[in-house]
C-alpha cells in the first residue's frame, strides 16, 4: 500500500510556510516565503492579502515540484494568524489592507462592545471571552466608524487563513478555533453568538459558515490545481487558528501539559476537556481542533517579535556574516546572548513593544530595559530580550494554573524552540522539564496537516493523528539558574503595575 500525504499551509505574520507530511508524521517537503508588514501609524499593523496569496502559490509550487506521486496527497489543511480582518466587496475584491491580530487601534471600540454587552461579565455570558483590542469584533466596529464607505461596501469578512480558503476553493468558511478569536463566537455552544451580533448591529451575513476543524470545507479549484500541479478536487479541511492548531501539532490534547510557543507572538496554552468559566476574561478560552474539547491560552504580543526588532535594528553586518557562514542570523544572536550570565546582572526587558494582551490587555503598554548599567553590553541586551519573552510566558502560565490544573511538563514550539539557549531559559524560569517534539519548529502548518489528515481519513481522528509526534529534545532546569530567576521574576512581574501610569502618559502624547 502506498503512503498517504497531507499538505499544511500556515499564513504567519512573517511569512507563509507550506509543508507536505506523510502518514508517519515526517516532513518530506517544506517551503517558506516572507512578505512585508506595514505599520502606517504607531500601534497599527497591516498586511496585503494578495501578498499572502502569492506566497501560498509560490510555496505550494515549490513543495509540489518534482514530488511523486501527487495522487497520494489526500488533503490540505490551513492555519493562519488569528483575528485579522479581510473585508471583501460584492465582487470579492479586497477593500483595504488586512488589519492584523497585533494591531492596537480598537481600544475605544472594545470598550464600547463591553458597555453594550453589559460589561465584561455580560460579554463573558455571551462568548466566555473579553473583546481584546486584537480581536476581529473590535475591528469591524472600527471599520464602520472610521471608514464608513469601505464598511458600506463590505459583503464578507474573513480571517487570513479563510481568505486563502476562499481563493483555493471559492468557499466562504471558517472553523471553530479561528472563529473563537473573533470575539463574536459562543465557545460553549461552538457557534456564532447571534445575540452579540444583534446587540452590535453586525449582520450575520457578513460572517462565514463555521465548521469543526477536521471537517471538509471545500475542494481545490480545478484551475488552481492545474497551475500548481496538484490533483483537482483535493479536499480542504477547516484547519485551525495558528495559536490553537500549532499546539495540536505538538500533541497538546490533554490537560496538564503546557504548550509554549515563541513565534512573532508568545503563547502559553493548555488543552481542556470541558469549557470552564473564564473569570474576568483574563485568559482566552477557545474551541479546540477536536470536537467537544477546548483550549485556554494567553498571548503576549512581541516574544520572538522582540528579537526580530533587535535583528532589524542591529542586523546589518550580522545578516551578511550569517549568509557567509550559512547560518540563521538569529543563531548568531543567541550564540552571543549565551555569553551573558543568567539574569544579566539585574537587567530586565519588558517585551511590550506593540502594547500587550495577556496578562495585561493594554494597547498603551510600552517596552523597556530596566536596570541598565555601564557593565551591560550587547550580550546582556540580547539575553535580557530572550529572558523577558519567557518571563511574559510565565505570567500567562500562572493564570492557567489558577484554573486548577498544575503544569506537569512544558512542550515548546515555534522558531524559539530551535534555540538551545531559549529552551534552557524556559526550563530555568519555569523550573520544569522542557521538551520539543517532531514538527515543533514547523508552527501551525504541521498541526494543520494533522487536522486535515484526520478529516480525510489518513488518521481516524486528531487524537490518533498526534500519536505520530515523537519527542526530540529534553531540557532540564539548571539549579543555579533557577535560583537567579526565582529572585528576578517577582521583580519583573511587578514592573507593569509600577509603570502603567507612565505608559498611559507616553501613549497619550502621541495618540494623535
Amino acid at each position: 500500500m502506498s503512503k498517504q500525504y497531507v499538505i499544511g499551509i500556515d499564513i504567519g505574520t512573517s511569512g507563509c510556510k507550506t509543508l507536505i507530511i506523510d502518514q508517519e508524521g515526517h516532513v518530506v517537503r517544506r517551503a517558506v516565503e516572507e512578505y512585508p508588514l506595514f505599520t502606517p501609524r504607531p500601534g497599527w499593523s497591516e498586511q496585503e492579502p494578495e501578498h499572502w496569496w502569492q506566497a501560498v502559490l509560490s510555496t505550494l509550487k515549490r513543495v509540489i515540484d518534482g514530488f511523486q506521486p501527487v495522487k497520494d496527497i489526500k488533503g490540505i489543511g490551513l492555519s493562519g494568524q488569528m483575528h485579522g480582518l479581510v473585508a471583501l466587496d460584492k465582487d470579492d475584491r479586497v477593500l483595504r489592507p488586512s488589519i492584523l491580530w497585533n494591531d492596537q487601534r480598537t481600544g475605544d471600540q472594545c470598550r464600547k462592545i463591553h458597555d453594550l454587552a453589559g460589561g465584561i461579565e455580560g460579554l463573558l455570558i455571551l462568548t466566555n471571552n473579553q473583546m481584546l483590542p486584537g480581536y476581529t469584533g473590535g475591528k469591524i466596529l472600527w471599520l464602520r466608524e472610521n471608514e464608513p464607505d469601505n464598511y458600506e461596501k463590505t459583503r464578507r469578512i474573513l480571517n487570513p487563513k479563510d481568505y486563502i480558503r476562499y481563493r483555493l476553493t471559492g468557499e466562504y468558511a471558517t472553523e471553530v478555533s479561528d472563529a473563537s478569536g473573533t470575539g463574536l463566537f459562543n465557545v460553549r455552544e461552538r457557534q456564532w453568538s447571534y445575540s452579540l451580533l444583534e446587540i452590535l448591529d453586525i449582520s450575520k451575513d457578513l460572517l462565514p459558515a463555521c465548521y469543526e476543524s477536521p471537517e471538509i470545507s471545500g475542494a481545490l479549484h480545478n484551475k488552481i490545481a492545474a497551475d500548481i500541479g496538484l490533483s483537482a478536487g483535493i479536499p480542504v479541511a477547516g484547519g485551525g487558528g495558528d495559536a490553537v492548531v500549532q499546539t495540536t501539532g505538538t500533541g497538546l490534547v490533554k490537560p496538564g501539559i503546557l504548550g509554549t510557543t515563541i513565534g512573532t507572538a508568545g503563547i502559553a496554552a493548555m488543552a481542556l476537556d470541558q469549557c470552564y468559566d473564564n473569570p474576568q476574561g483574563k485568559l482566552q478560552l477557545f474551541c479546540n481542533n477536536m470536537p467537544n474539547r477546548w483550549h485556554t491560552m494567553g498571548v503576549t504580543l512581541a516574544a520572538g517579535g522582540s528579537l526580530r526588532w533587535v535583528r532589524d535594528m542591529l542586523g546589518g553586518s550580522e545578516n551578511e556574516v550569517a549568509r557567509w557562514l550559512g547560518k540563521d542570523v538569529y543563531e548568531l544572536y543567541t550564540d552571543e546572548a549565551a555569553l551573558a550570565e543568567p539574569g544579566c546582572e539585574g537587567l530586565l526587558f519588558l517585551p511590550y513593544l506593540i502594547g500587550e494582551r495577556c496578562p495585561h490587555p493594554d494597547p498603551k503598554a510600552r517596552g523597556g530595559f530596566i536596570g541598565l548599567t555601564l557593565r551591560h553590553d550587547r550580550r546582556s541586551i540580547l539575553r535580557s530580550v530572550l529572558e523577558g519573552a519567557v518571563f511574559s510566558l510565565k505570567d500567562v502560565a500562572r493564570l492557567i494554573e489558577e484554573m486548577g490544573t498544575k503544569v506537569s511538563q512544558i512542550r515548546t514550539s515555534g522558531g524559539g524552540a530551535l534555540s538551545d539557549l531559549w529552551r534552557q531559559i524556559h526550563a530555568d524560569v519555569f523550573n520544569n522539564e522542557v521538551i520539543t517534539v517532531s514538527g515543533s519548529a514547523e508552527g501551525g502548518a504541521y498541526g494543520a496537516a494533522l487536522v486535515a489528515g484526520s478529516g480525510v481519513g489518513v488518521w481516524n481522528n486528531v487524537e490518533e493523528a498526534v500519536q505520530v509526534i515523537k519527542t526530540e529534545k529534553r531540557t532540564l532546569p539548571d539549579e543555579k539558574s533557577v535560583e537567579v530567576y526565582e529572585k528576578l521574576y517577582p521583580i519583573y512581574s511587578e514592573l507593569y503595575n509600577h509603570l502603567k501610569t507612565t505608559f498611559d502618559k507616553l501613549a497619550d502624547i502621541y495618540a494623535q
